[in-house]
């Protein structure tokens, strides 16, 4: 039971095991499950919640897939997504610190929402320096959410310059 919920965690409940793009897919529906959260006012609400939530997952991905490995064929296998959804929701987090403008929120919030996708996955799938560092040298669990997390710091530097410099 233990490692079929293990199973299920790491690959966020079987998005891991699509057949196209899979890390990307995971960071699409965090990204979209993001998004509805702001439609429905729960990020005004408990956003900071979602912080420690991440945090939680971080430490027990790590845990998880420390011990958990050896049911799949490398220890960073690509129905791994959890660290997608850890590294993907860090420059989502990074806009609950930025003052919008009430008028324009929604439209504003949407546009660094998808610009927050869209440079997550360039950062994680081109792996600058230090990320590829990580993902070469470090091959147990912290390793494997490290490098999603780090692509998703870099993101969130990005997306927060942005929003600094347009909004």
């Amino acid at each position: 039971m233990i490692n079929k919920i293990s199973i299920h965690f790491l690959t966020m409940f079987g998005i891991g095991y699509s057949k196209f793009a899979p890390g990307t897919i995971a960071s699409l529906i965090t990204t979209l499950c993001f998004y509805l959260l702001f439609k429905i006012g729960y990020l005004e609400i408990r956003g900071l919640h979602l912080i420690y939530i991440i945090i939680v997952i971080f430490f027990l991905g790590i845990l998880v897939i420390d011990k958990f490995s050896s049911f799949f064929k490398e220890a960073d296998a690509q129905e791994i997504v959890i660290d997608e959804f850890v590294g993907q929701n860090v420059p989502l987090l990074t806009l609950l610190f930025i003052p919008f403008n009430s008028d324009t929120l929604d439209e504003d919030f949407t546009i660094l929402i998808i610009l927050s996708f869209i440079l997550f996955r360039f950062f994680d799938i081109i792996k600058p320096y230090p990320i590829n560092l990580i993902d070469i040298k470090m091959k147990d669990g912290l390793g494997v959410m490290l490098d999603d997390l780090v692509a998703g710091i870099f993101s969130a530097i990005v997306i927060y310059v942005i929003a600094y410099l347009c909004f």
